[in-house]
């Protein structure tokens, strides 16, 4: 019989098919290397420039840090920039110190820093560092353009496979790929949110006030009498019942020390006598 030409063609795809992926994600993350290292620039990386992640960390004395954080607060609200974490510490209902973390957009990092250091009666601890990750967000760009290239290629196959097996082994593979493409994507994210947006730690200090004579209010000055009350009656049960808990705990010793003492007294009065 003459061979049918309407029939479609099957192809079973053996393993060269598959890992041509592969070898096509190594030539071309060799392109970009060699494309790097003889200087070549795209429009996108030009546009960006570099990538930096900035951090600061300031400690500062104010006076009344309560309003220095309110007005923190709405600048780096004014600037497009936002909160993420605030700690005080207190001693005594006496505010002692608060630590805020703000994140900045960038390009009012140097702002932002500026304001804070005015409201300070002291900057005790200033620290500004930077971190060029420009090199490891070019390599993820790099890496995703290739892992997504191999994914449409294992999708072609897919579409092209009519054996089970064929198909069993390139979802697997497309599974392994999809996974490192969301691994690669969710870094250059981080990257690039942690690159948009600078972290300021800013330390607030004050110095305990002493409360004025003339305000009664602040005295407590009967709190304080009940308090000191309570604490010496405290005081005294905590002896009484210490000394009950010693009667009560060595009991047997004790009597035995008195029977033992009195038969010697009574021994020694009758040879006297």
């Amino acid at each position: 019989m003459g061979k049918d030409l309407n029939k479609p063609s099957q192809r079973t795809l053996n393993k060269k098919d598959i890992a041509f992926s592969e070898q096509e994600e190594r030539v071309e993350k060799a392109e970009d290397t060699d494309g790097k290292k003889s200087g070549d620039t795209s429009p996108e990386s030009e546009s960006s420039g570099r990538k930096v992640i900035y951090n600061a960390d300031l400690q500062l004395k104010v006076n009344n840090y309560t309003e220095v954080q309110g007005k923190l607060e709405k600048k780096a609200i004014s600037y497009g920039g936002y909160i993420v974490q605030s700690q005080t510490s207190t001693f005594e209902d006496e505010q002692l110190s608060e630590t805020m973390v703000f994140r900045i957009p960038q390009r009012n990092f140097q702002s932002f820093l500026h304001d804070a250091e005015g409201t300070a009666e002291e900057i005790t601890h200033r620290n500004v560092s930077g971190q060029d990750v420009t090199e490891e967000f070019v390599d993820l760009e790099s890496r995703l353009r290739s892992k997504k290239a191999v994914e449409a290629r294992l999708l072609s196959f897919m579409d092209e496979a009519e054996k089970t097996e064929d198909l069993l082994k390139i979802s697997a593979d497309l599974a392994a790929v999809q996974e490192e493409i969301e691994q690669l994507a969710g870094r250059k994210n981080f990257l690039q949110n942690q690159t948009d947006y600078s972290t300021v730690t800013v330390s607030l200090e004050t110095n305990i006030l002493v409360p004025k004579v003339d305000q009664a209010s602040d005295l407590n000055t009967w709190q304080k009498v009940k308090k000191q009350l309570a604490v010496n009656i405290n005081v005294l049960l905590a002896l009484v019942s210490g000394i009950i808990v010693l009667i009560a705990g060595n009991l047997p010793i004790l009597i035995l020390t008195g029977m033992v003492l009195s038969t010697i007294w009574i021994f020694l009065r009758r040879k006297k006598g």
